[in-house]
């Protein structure tokens, strides 16, 4: 069992929870349409639905807020962030957005059209459905060993780059207007990229005149795992090594609302001026001014402190740490869990949990629901629910290798008793698995299901 790693902060306020009855959580999850997205907050006992927007900001950041300029256009705390930008990725240009699938859309907006493809190790929820929202088709790429939750793959977020360079060849580079790597590889179980990697995906791209992209929403996460896991990197910081990574990107793309530790916010970055250009008109139709990008100077300011301290070392270990001891108490428990552990959450395996329950009646959203119903837990189905969809071309209906719950930690916020707390939980229901019974549709939109559809048991 890993030692769970003494926090490296410590409280200056907290906010009081609390675990409503059985009774309570069973008529609440009903309201809901079993969907755990409905649910209201003051509902859930432990919350971990998602670490984005969900941490807890420090004292640095708290006093940031207080120097915010509100300055339509211009503000100091524009400027605030575009030096801290520069400074740790090195992009030529940026621009601020509220968040991460704002800066999503206005890149997908920018460069793709109907029909063209988009590669990647795996993309989540919202960089797919702009995607596919703009006519494109997202594709993923990733390793073999991403399948096999039990693989001790140290980088199980790599891209298979024989199956990229394939890709590309049968595709056409012409019918691809940019390619991706998501880091960590969140659908993936918060799997880390090696740098070796990203030197070869940036290569394959490059050599056929494809712009590379970077989703990088957990690139402190991705750059500590560089350092404890591959040779070369152990005695350099993270911020070289974030620098190091960036520099072989053409942009990235960002939700500040995870490593940047805020509670919104989100970056797009490029160094190809004409493109920059064009960004900037759909930031200003859809988003504000460039220079703030729909959001106050108050949460620039917080994001340009937050962005060095997600680099911070002692921070980073414990985060990975405690990421890694819920892993080992639920797999005490009985579940088994995507390995090793991720980065900023655990996913538990429930397509074998739950072998009675088939894709198409989503394990992972019964378990979920259960979660909820037994302890008051708010967790996320990573599986069918979420990535399901039909071929384009067949019609048929394409589901996940794997069905997961996702249990995201938010940083800063919960210490070891809560972590114990759901290890019990899961125990409890463990016991009674096999009894567990999937559910069905009574509702669903055609992209991002998963946030506003209803179910029903079965």
């Amino acid at each position: 069992m890993p030692t769970y790693p003494p926090e490296p902060f410590r409280i200056k306020m907290v906010e009081p929870i609390r675990l409503v009855s059985p009774e309570e959580r069973r008529k609440a999850i009903q309201a809901a349409g079993y969907n755990v997205f409905a649910l209201r907050a003051e509902d859930i006992f432990i919350d971990l639905l998602t670490d984005s927007g969900t941490g807890a900001m420090s004292d640095r950041q708290w006093g940031a807020l207080m120097q915010g300029d509100e300055s339509y256009a211009g503000a100091r705390s524009f400027l605030r962030l575009e030096k801290a930008v520069h400074d740790i990725f090195g992009f030529n240009y940026f621009v601020p957005a509220h968040q991460g699938r704002a800066a999503e859309n206005i890149l997908s907006a920018c460069l793709v059209k109907p029909g063209q493809y988009v590669p990647s190790n795996m993309h989540f929820d919202t960089t797919d459905a702009n995607i596919r929202a703009r006519g494109g088709r997202p594709t993923n790429l990733v390793i073999e060993e991403a399948s096999d939750p039990s693989n001790m793959h140290p980088f199980k977020g790599n891209m298979d780059i024989a199956k990229l360079k394939a890709f590309i060849e049968k595709i056409g580079p012409e019918n691809i207007p940019f390619g991706m790597m998501t880091i960590t590889n969140n659908a993936g179980g918060g799997q880390p990229i090696s740098m070796a990697n990203l030197r070869a995906v940036s290569k394959a791209y490059h050599s056929q005149g494809i712009p590379f992209f970077l989703d990088a929403a957990r690139y402190a996460e991705n750059s500590y795992f560089i350092k404890l896991r591959e040779p070369g990197y152990a005695d350099k910081s993270t911020l070289d090594i974030t620098r190091e990574m960036f520099a072989l990107a053409d942009g990235m793309c960002m939700s500040a609302k995870k490593d940047a530790i805020v509670n919104i916010g989100g970056l797009l970055c490029v160094n190809d001026e004409a493109l920059y250009r064009t960004i900037c008109n759909e930031l200003i139709l859809r988003e504000g001014f460039y220079t703030y990008g729909g959001l106050a100077g108050r949460d620039l300011d917080a994001m340009a402190v937050g962005l060095y301290e997600g680099l911070d070392e002692a921070y980073l270990a414990y985060r990975l740490g405690q990421t890694a001891y819920l892993a080992a108490i639920i797999n005490a428990a009985g579940f088994p869990t995507i390995q090793p552990a991720g980065g900023h959450a655990v996913y538990i395996d429930a397509g074998s949990v739950l072998p009675q329950i088939p894709h198409g009646e989503f394990p992972g959203q019964a378990l979920a629901v259960e979660m909820y119903l037994e302890g008051g837990i708010r967790s996320c189905e990573i599986g069918s629910v979420m990535f399901a969809h039909p071929d384009p071309d067949s019609g048929e209906i394409i589901y996940p290798s794997l069905e997961l719950v996702r249990l995201a930690i938010p940083r800063r916020t919960y210490t070891q008793s809560h972590m114990d707390y759901i290890g019990d939980t899961l125990a409890r229901i463990a016991s009674r698995a096999d009894n567990l019974r999937g559910y069905k549709f009574t509702y669903a939109p055609e992209l991002l299901r998963h946030f506003t559809a209803k179910f029903q048991p079965l």
